[in-house]
Order: structure tokens, then C-alpha cells, then sequence
């Protein structure tokens, strides 16, 4: 049963990879064809990269499903940021900035950020809050 499972992953391996390849060359309208053949009345969209890109992301999730196996998570798990930036610097790690004349200064806590009395999830939202204009936080403190 395994062998025949196996077979037929190959199959679908290779039969995905000859329409990905077909999609990397493809011009507008036949890329519409490819879409209509799949899934029905193509998007209007006229970018030929985001176009491919979608296609090509639609007929790999129908192949492969859209759900990670517990390894693929494992996996990225080790690879993603374990944590907020900010927080490697260590429970207790102070971050200042002055803005505007004002010195902002934030607590890294278990939970987020603290700053004037307040816990916040991310860097973004104490430097947004502190402000009152949308930043990146990492940015807005120096650390990127």
C-alpha cells in the first residue's frame, strides 16, 4: 500500500511540476486558460507575476492540501522568531528613546512591553501608542 501511495504522489509530483513550469512562461491569456480549466471564471487581473503567483499557489495547495504536517510546523517553529523582537533582550531589559522631547522609556515582561503603567503585545504598539503615528516599533527603538 505504501509503494502505490508513494507512486502516486510521484505521479502528482511530476504532473504539478510540468504546470508550474508551463505557468513560469506563460503569456496573459493563457494563463486565463489555465485558471478557467481549474477553477472556473479567471480573476481580471492583468499583472502576469501576481497572476502566476496565485496559479501557481492554487494548484500546489489542490495537490498537497493547505495544511502543514506536524514536522513542516516543527520545522518552521525553529526556524520563525521564537518571540517578539525585543523580548531576547531578557525580562527586565529597559529600551529608550526620546521623541519630541519626551522620553519614552519600555520594560521587556513576560507578556509584552510595559510602558506608562500599560502592558503592550509588540514594540509597534508602545511606539504607535507613544506617539500617536503608526511605527516599527524594532525601528522606533534601534533595534533594526
Amino acid at each position: 500500500m505504501a509503494i502505490i501511495h508513494h507512486c502516486s504522489e510521484v505521479g502528482i509530483a511530476a504532473d504539478l511540476a510540468a504546470k508550474l513550469r508551463e505557468i513560469e512562461t506563460a503569456h496573459l491569456e493563457d494563463l486565463r486558460a489555465i485558471w478557467r480549466q481549474h477553477y472556473g471564471p479567471p480573476t481580471k487581473l492583468r499583472s502576469l507575476a501576481f497572476l502566476r503567483l496565485m496559479l501557481a499557489w492554487r494548484l500546489q495547495a489542490d495537490a498537497y492540501g493547505t495544511k502543514l504536517d506536524s514536522a513542516a510546523k516543527r520545522q518552521m517553529k525553529r526556524k520563525a522568531p521564537a518571540q517578539p523582537v525585543g523580548r531576547e533582550l531578557g525580562l527586565g531589559a529597559k529600551l529608550s528613546r526620546e521623541h519630541e522631547g519626551r522620553l519614552i522609556e519600555v520594560v521587556v515582561e513576560e507578556d509584552g512591553f510595559r510602558w506608562d503603567g500599560r502592558l503592550y503585545r509588540s514594540l509597534s504598539a508602545v511606539a504607535t501608542a507613544a506617539t500617536g503615528t503608526r511605527w516599527n516599533g524594532p525601528r522606533f527603538f534601534g533595534l533594526k
